[in-house]
């Protein structure tokens, strides 16, 4: 038998054993069985892959993380990219990115050994044992996002925010505590994150233990976002709810020259203020008043400006604030601020309002990034694990805004039209190929994708969000 040329196309051959399944459909039966043929579920994160190596992000990994005593380990940065991958493909635990060992494309695409199995990815995450370390480790990489953004006129708004990750269930994980959520007292972590509310994007993520207060470590916190900024990147306004209307909290802000709005907590003095005869006044905004007064806290060395905000309560409206019980009718909201009076009480109402955005960008995490699902034994492994995972979900905002998309969509949505596109690997020439499983009418769509992605320069050809829509079926 004569050898087989090395550049013969392997694509071309398709061994498929007998059919064990005949499933009827209307027209026809549909015959299932296997085939010895390499197929991929995921061939389109190689558009994603294009872009980290763009960026030589496994040189940066390779900098930061720590990397395994042993010889034989995996290389520190080859796991970190294959749980990024297996996040993005919609893991959400350890031994999800583990299933994704399977697909052959995967490794080849990231340019690593092998996706980790779960102990690989445990004893990985079990290197971070600390604070300085995590610190070190994720603040490079948080600093290393805020490098990628251009200079906003004006700057750009940072908001601050804490959240409430469940594990009722997990009795052992360390820092998992009983403390309060929207949902009643439960079992939980409490961490801290900030975002850039323009790009969408991560600025620092610290883990706490559930039973922690609101208001726990945000002046270390705020600092070290701070601190992280690089020069070009200037913050214009910073943005918080009542857990962060703390009198050191605010003197910091001030110290360092940043304008702030945050609600502030609706004491006895503030209900009163609110009781009392303001002078509201009547916006373009139907059922809100407005209001504003310099009102000094018991614990305030000055006073402060208060923007004051009532709802009237409408049906099938849902407004924000709080109700008083002796108002009845009105929801009521107060927001501290040290913008100038200029700027009219609505707009900072409205300026405020955009802080949203942050909560979207939580909801996202919790729900396309396994923050609600991954938790590890150690307090500083789910730190390092979380953390890991927001890295992913601003690499994934990165992709879009290299691609020059200007509405950012989730990453579930890129998963279903882009992530999860199929193809076939095989050998060509000597050369690894993956042939995407696409129609005609996408795959020019496919070609300007990846000439964006590989170029060796930037450039400002945008490609639109989505390929073209096929032939209607009737």
């Amino acid at each position: 038998m004569k050898n087989k040329s090395k550049h013969t196309d392997e694509s071309a051959t398709q061994s498929v054993a007998k059919s064990i399944f005949r499933i009827p459909t209307l027209e026809a039966p549909v015959q299932i069985g296997f085939t010895d043929q390499k197929v991929t579920a995921h061939a389109g994160l190689s558009a994603f892959a294009g872009f980290l190596q763009w960026h030589k992000l496994a040189l940066l990994l390779r900098r930061v993380l720590p990397q395994g005593s042993s010889p034989n380990s995996y290389r520190a940065e080859d796991v970190a990219l294959g749980y990024m991958a297996g996040i993005l493909s919609g893991a959400k635990k350890l031994a999800q990115v583990a299933f994704l060992r399977r697909d052959p494309a995967l490794a080849k695409l990231l340019e690593i050994e092998a996706i980790s199995s779960q102990p690989t990815l445990s004893r990985f995450f079990g290197r971070f044992k600390g604070v300085a370390l995590n610190t070190r480790v994720f603040g490079g990489l948080w600093q290393w996002c805020l490098e990628r953004l251009p200079t906003l006129g004006g700057g750009y708004t940072l908001d601050l925010d804490s959240t409430q990750l469940l594990h009722e269930d997990n009795l052992q994980a360390e820092g998992v505590r009983t403390g309060h959520t929207p949902r009643g007292c439960k079992r939980c972590l409490n961490p801290l994150i900030a975002f850039l509310a323009e790009p969408k994007l991560v600025a620092g993520f610290w883990l706490r233990p559930g039973n922690t207060v609101s208001f726990n470590n945000v002046i270390s916190f705020t600092l070290w976002i701070l601190s992280l900024l690089p020069r070009h990147v200037r913050i214009g306004l910073v943005r918080a709810d009542s857990g962060f209307c703390l009198q050191s909290w605010l003197e910091l802000l001030e110290a360092q020259r940043l304008h702030y709005i945050v609600v502030g907590k609706l004491h006895e003095p503030v209900r009163n203020l609110l009781r009392k005869n303001q002078v509201w006044m009547a916006t373009e905004v139907e059922g809100t008043e407005v209001s504003e007064c310099l009102y000094q806290g018991p614990d305030w060395p000055r006073a402060r400006r208060l923007v004051l905000v009532r709802h009237r309560e409408l049906p099938n409206k849902r407004s924000g604030g709080k109700s008083l019980l002796d108002v009845p009718g009105y929801r009521f909201q107060v927001l501290v601020t040290n913008l100038g009076w200029e700027v009219k009480p609505l707009a900072v109402w409205r300026r405020y309002n955009g802080r949203a955005g942050s909560e979207n960008v939580i909801k996202e995490l919790d729900h396309d990034f396994g923050l609600e699902q991954i938790c590890l034994k150690k307090f500083w492994s789910t730190e390092a694990a979380l953390s890991l995972a927001i890295f992913a979900y601003n690499m994934c905002t990165l992709f879009q805004r290299h691609l020059g998309w200007l509405d950012k969509v989730t990453a579930s949505t890129l998963r279903f039209r882009l992530f999860s596109t199929g193809g076939i690997i095989s050998r060509t020439g000597g050369i690894t190929t993956i042939r995407l499983a696409v129609p005609l009418y996408e795959r020019e769509w496919w070609k300007r994708l990846f000439e964006k992605l590989l170029s060796p320069f930037p450039n400002c050809n945008a490609v639109e969000p989505w390929p073209p829509s096929g032939p209607v079926l009737t």
